[in-house]
């Protein structure tokens, strides 16, 4: 039986040593596993953050890592990758893994028993850590911006402000200092008790308001960081922001800064050219 994989990318990490455990050839590619890895993989059931890239290497050879993500193996044997995996992230009766994407076939020193180094693209790793972060800030923000809007109580979000992301919120996408997210404006929004019409009719207004919450909490130097209940891929992992409104604490398992001093702004824009979708794109602007 598999062991889940060893992880260390929630301290930040984006170096490591581990062994390989298995090499698989299929429909993903050549995937490459090993018992413990810095590297932070996709994840399956909500493709929010990017996986991670890098390279594998032992003495001195070494070969591009295209991407991490996901993998598991069932209790009778069956290996699957990414996409195709057919149950949700940390389901039982699967083994969880962290799979490495590499081009072509492996070379003969990439085999199963190899002690491998791992090193994880640190820029990238970095922006998608802004861009993380600062999609977490933008939609509390984001909640708070439209808190008056609600004439029933949707449930409350980290900040204890009605939450507007959990109800409305079908897709997002992080990618080096920024993200997009996308909301859905329908009819069971507007049952909910959410007041679609007047959001429409002062979204500018709306708009600066996250802005001006954001250079606040930019300003206040909060601490942010990940905390973890175990150190396999599917323990669980939670984000925590020291904000000015209070402890902001959201189950989260990508990578974040440590400080919201490493952005000298973050901006968001709102567009709703289609009225039933909401649009909002974060845009970071890393410190120097």
């Amino acid at each position: 039986m598999s062991t889940p994989t060893i992880v260390t990318f929630a301290d930040g990490t984006v170096a490591g040593e581990g062994t390989v455990t298995r090499v698989e050839t299929g429909a993903a590619g050549t995937v490459v596993v090993v018992d413990a890895t810095p590297f932070h993989p996709v994840d399956h059931t909500w493709p929010d953050q990017p996986g991670d890239r890098g390279s594998i290497g032992v003495d001195g050879d070494a070969v591009p890592v295209t991407e991490a993500l996901m993998a598991a193996v069932s209790g009778d044997g069956e290996f699957a990758v990414g996409g195709d995996i057919p149950a949700k992230r940390g389901a039982e009766g699967w083994t969880w893994l962290v799979g490495h994407r590499i081009d072509g076939a492996a070379p003969e020193w990439l085999t199963a028993g190899s002690r491998v180094s791992l090193s994880v693209d640190a820029p990238r790793r970095a922006g998608l850590s802004r861009g993380h972060t600062a999609c977490h800030l933008a939609s509390l923000a984001l909640d708070l911006a439209v808190a008056d809007l609600w004439r029933k109580e949707p449930g409350e979000d980290a900040l204890g402000n009605p939450d507007f992301e959990a109800r409305a919120n079908q897709s997002s996408r992080i990618h080096e200092d920024g993200a997009v997210d996308e909301y859905r404006l329908g009819k069971s929004l507007r049952r909910a008790g959410f007041d679609t019409e007047t959001f429409a009719a002062t979204l500018a207004d709306r708009e600066q308001r996250i802005n001006a919450t954001l250079a606040a909490w930019i300003a206040a130097g909060a601490s942010s960081r990940i905390e973890t209940e175990g150190p396999t891929i599917v323990d669980r992992r939670r984000w925590r922001c020291e904000l000015p409104e209070g402890v902001a604490v959201i189950l989260c398992g990508g990578t974040h800064v440590d400080s919201l001093t490493e952005f000298s702004s973050i901006t968001v824009s709102l567009d709703l050219a289609d009225p039933q979708l909401l649009v909002m794109t974060t845009a970071v602007t890393p410190a120097r």
